[in-house]
This record gives structure tokens, sequence and C-alpha cells, in this order.
């Protein structure tokens, strides 16, 4: 079952652009097959993965604000990446590649053990629905697939404009004896200075709703 709803939104012609002429520098096609990431960036470096990008605002503000490091970006959505790509370009970033593939079978399949500094989720689907719930992407197997690709003291970041899926990941994250919460167990974090107002924030801020996050270091 899929975390996610592929919605065909409008693309632009720059962005659908992005895919000829970006693609080939940034993105990174699906296969069976563990990366290589001493060959897939042009310097090594820590890595984090950041699920879900969506329009890509937030990533583009890290690679550009944490030079030091290599981002991976996974999103399903076409115009998200094609405009993801247009900025890297634009602002004549290295250190960002792409997926366009669903993040589960990318996480099982191309990462490999302790592969990763650090996990990024921020305003994941909460599919508020309860019959829906089982579709929610934090769920036990999945954050246990998540520490065995985290190398031990990595930590992984997340955040939610749905307080009832802030208590959820909350519970989800605590239980596992693979992660710790550095700002108590059943605590949430602040905000880390990493991470910006996205779109996303600003609509649910709009809308009424609190903005929780959590950060938990890998054991």
């Amino acid at each position: 079952m899929r975390s996610f709803v592929l919605r065909q939104g409008r693309i632009t012609p720059a962005q659908e652009q992005a895919f000829d002429s970006h693609w080939s520098r940034f993105g990174i096609d699906f296969a069976d097959r563990p990366l290589d990431l001493q060959t897939l960036f042009p310097r090594p470096a820590p890595v984090v993965l950041e699920i879900g990008f969506g329009n890509g605002a937030q990533l583009l503000h890290a690679a550009i604000n944490e030079p030091g490091r290599n981002f991976i970006g996974i999103e399903v959505h076409r115009p998200g990446v094609g405009r993801l790509m247009n900025g890297l370009a634009e602002a004549a970033i290295d250190n960002v590649r792409v997926a366009r593939h669903d993040a589960v079978e990318v996480l099982q399949r191309m990462i490999g053990k302790d592969a990763l500094d650090e996990v990024r989720i921020y305003f994941p689907d909460p599919w508020p629905k309860k019959r829906h719930h089982k579709r929610r992407l934090i769920q036990p197997d999945f954050i246990d697939s998540l520490a065995a690709r985290v190398r031990p003291g990595g930590l992984l970041h997340l955040a939610t404009d749905w307080a009832d899926y802030a208590a959820h990941m909350l519970a989800v994250v605590d239980a596992s004896d693979a992660w710790r919460n550095r700002a108590g167990l059943g605590a949430y974090s602040a905000a880390p200075p990493w991470r910006i107002n996205t779109h996303f924030e600003k609509r649910g801020l709009r809308l009424g709703h609190g903005v929780w996050d959590l950060v938990h270091e890998r054991t």
C-alpha cells in the first residue's frame, strides 16, 4: 500500500524542460541495487536524505546553507522535482541528487546500511481519516528500516502540522529502541535552525494548525 497519492498537478514548461536539461546531472534512476555514494557526489561528505521534499524550497535552502553536506531528495510529484532541479542549476549547486520514486522502495533497495547521517521528513501526508491511518508513512516497520540505514549518532527529524499525526509519530519513534528522543521521552523539540518555514507550514498556520518537530538520535 502506498503512503502517497500521485496527484498529477499542473507542470510548467520550465519545470518540464528541467528533466531534459538537468536530470542527467541531478537525477537518480531507480535501480534494485545500493547507490555508490562515493561516486554519486563530487566529494565525500555526510549524507542527508529528505523524503517528500514537495516544491524543493527546504532542500534548496539546505544545500546552499549546509555546503559541507551531501543531500538526497525523494519526491514523486514531477512539478516539484522540476522546480528543484531548476533552482539547483540556477544556484550552481552540486551537492544534491534527486529520485522520483516511492521513498520506501528507494530506501529499502538503494540505501545501504549506516549510509546516512540524517533523515528529514517534513509535513508528510497526514491521512487524517481514521480508516486511512494505515497509509501514514511513519509506522514501526518504516522507522526500523530508517534505523538500519542511519549511522549510530545520526539524526531523524520529523515535522507535521497535524496534532494527531504528531502524537502518532512521537509514540512510534519513542517506542523504538533504535532511536533516542533528544527532547526527552514523550516530548517535542523546538524547530531546529536548519528547517525553514515551508509552504506546507505556512498553509497549516493559516488554517490554525500548530507545528510539531521531533528530533531523534540513532542509538
